[in-house]
């Protein structure tokens, strides 16, 4: 059975930054591509950010572009989303998904 566990969110300030991860088991990480989607409140789940397999691909959506990074270690069977100059609009439940598995979701709330 395929588990997605994300971590990492909380409250930050306007300007500040998170990591978010998300960890795998169940499934053999290194074949597939892995992206961050997150639902900011009243909106529909959107496409943060895609890493191919062998992670020296990434695409990101143009709102995040330049502030988002995503990585991810096949060892660990982890993604990670690097997030920085986070803004109030950032405020979302965020979820990594593989293939067609989502993770539960991790809240991330930017607030002064």
């Amino acid at each position: 059975q395929v588990q997605l566990v994300e971590s990492g969110g909380g409250l930050v300030q306007p300007g500040g930054s998170l990591r978010l991860s998300c960890v795998a088991s169940g499934i053999t990480v290194s074949l597939y591509a892995w992206s961050w989607y997150r639902q900011r409140p009243g909106k529909q789940r959107e496409l943060v950010a895609t890493i191919l397999n062998a992670g020296r691909t990434t695409e990101y959506a143009d709102s995040v572009k330049g502030r988002f990074t995503i990585s991810r270690d096949n060892t660990q069977s982890a993604v990670y989303l690097q997030m920085s100059s986070l803004q109030p609009d950032d405020t979302a439940v965020y979820y990594c998904k593989i293939l067609h598995h989502w993770g539960r979701g991790t809240q991330v709330t930017v607030s002064s």
